[in-house]
């Protein structure tokens, strides 16, 4: 596992060790970032069920200014500073050991809106149109942001949840991507 592209690319990544996370492949990664991306000016990024931390990692590598990286597993919080610490973007970067909900409702409380948010649960205890519903109630996702589910490939998500609109659907094997933005954002952009 490592960085693809950007400021730290080939940079060898740590994956945490056990069999309860699986990270994010390279030519997944690769493609996600092709598909949002690939390089960015700036922007705020939420890596929730963050694992090792790659997809967040990446996102700071192509140009991302900060990420806030979560993820409840006592190893994958501390795979994640390791890798953090292997690119240098401690100054970047809010790790927390924390659950999904309760990380949602942190950053409601702080009123942050992010340019990109990684999704990436594990694939026996799916709750992506749960967390993509609240992540629109809550207004975390910013005008152009996106938001980047990875799930097992025989998930079928929504087209349309409370104001997201799922713009791409791509499957690589076992594994399916689905990206969503904002419905509005899509609306503005055909006048």
């Amino acid at each position: 596992m490592r960085v693809i592209s950007g400021t730290c690319k080939g940079r060898p990544l740590k994956s945490v060790s056990g069999n309860q996370t699986r990270p994010t492949t390279d030519k997944v990664k690769e493609s996600i970032f092709n598909m949002i991306g690939p390089y960015f000016e700036g922007g705020h990024g939420l890596d929730l069920f963050a694992g090792s931390g790659g997809l967040g990692i990446e996102a700071l590598s192509r140009g991302f200014e900060h990420v806030i990286f979560v993820d409840r597993d006592n190893k994958a919080f501390q795979t994640i500073r390791t890798n953090i610490g292997l690119c240098g973007f401690e100054e970047c970067s809010e790790v927390y050991k924390n659950d999904a909900e309760r990380a949602l409702r942190a950053v409601v409380k702080r009123e942050i809106a992010f340019d990109g948010i990684f999704l990436d649960p594990p694939y026996k205890k799916q709750q992506l149109t749960k967390i993509l519903s609240s992540i629109s109630k809550h207004n975390l996702l910013n005008e152009n942001g996106y938001i980047v589910c990875e799930h097992s490939s025989d998930i079928i998500l929504p087209r349309e949840i409370d104001g997201l609109k799922m713009i791409r659907n791509e499957t690589y094997g076992l594994i399916g991507v689905s990206i969503y933005t904002l419905a509005k954002t899509l609306m503005e952009g055909k006048d």
